[in-house]
């Protein structure tokens, strides 16, 4: 899935300087890969329009200690996808948005649409390394000289008011992805989580229950903490095959069932 074709201004809902949809995303939080799939179903069948923003989720936690709080790869994971945001950013900066949308769809594609890893070692050295991302950049056709951007944290800077700018939308106690609805005067919301892939007639469907409820002055929240592993070959559960039930407390799961 290339994400190409995403424009920049709002096609359909309102004006021409928006666009439809802020969708905020760190490429290391599956559920903001699902529901960003989910969203370029949209926007295939509604021709609406999408702009690809930066949230951290290693900037989210920074107040939380990693040891007591969270799995042990966790921390890894956010300071990687802390790190994969800083070539996104520069990526913008050089390319504009449509190089954001493609880096975007080809993190996931290989952060998740692969096997599952052979153990979590494997997986904390390679997300996010400098072949790693050279081949994202690669598969997007982007310069493979962003990949320098990886230390620069001088892009850190950026990244924070973005993820401030996105919690300063929903409040502080969510996590990704944020979707910011018909901007700048629209509601925004932590999720929908989803973990299972959608059909395409499915996507329109439950679009237009979640755009329903974001329109609807004071709604707040629908939540159950319970989620599906997301049907996704990283976690060896394919579309079709219902994922292992877990309970979610503070941004982690405990396997249920």
């Amino acid at each position: 899935m290339t994400g190409h074709g995403i424009g920049v201004g709002r096609c359909g809902i309102g004006s021409a300087s928006e666009p439809d949809l802020r969708f905020y995303f760190d490429p290391v939080c599956q559920f903001s890969w699902l529901t960003s799939k989910w969203v370029r179903q949209v926007v295939a069948a509604r021709k609406y329009t999408v702009e690809w923003r930066l949230i951290s989720l290693r900037i989210v936690n920074d107040h939380i200690d990693y040891a007591t709080h969270f799995p042990p790869d966790y921390k890894a994971s956010h300071n990687a996808g802390l790190r994969m945001l800083r070539v996104a950013a520069r990526a913008r900066t050089e390319l504009g948005q449509p190089a954001v949308d493609a880096l975007q769809a080809s993190f996931g594609e290989h952060i998740f649409e692969i096997p599952p890893w052979p153990d979590q070692r494997e997986r904390s050295d390679t997300v996010g390394s400098p072949d790693h991302v050279a081949r994202i950049l690669a598969a997007a056709g982007l310069p493979l000289e962003l990949v320098e951007a990886l230390d620069d944290t001088s892009w850190d800077t950026e990244i924070q008011a973005e993820t401030f700018q996105a919690l300063a939308l929903t409040g502080t106690d969510v996590g990704t992805p944020i979707l910011h609805f018909e901007p700048p005067d629209g509601v925004a919301l932590f999720g929908p989580v989803i973990s299972r892939m959608p059909s395409p007639l499915e996507a329109v469907e439950l679009w237009d229950h979640v755009t329903a409820l974001a329109r609807f002055g004071g709604f707040a929240e629908l939540k159950r903490s319970l989620r599906e592993r997301p049907q996704l070959p990283v976690f060896d559960t394919p579309a079709g095959k219902v994922g292992m039930l877990e309970d979610w407390h503070h941004g982690s799961p405990q396997v249920q069932r």
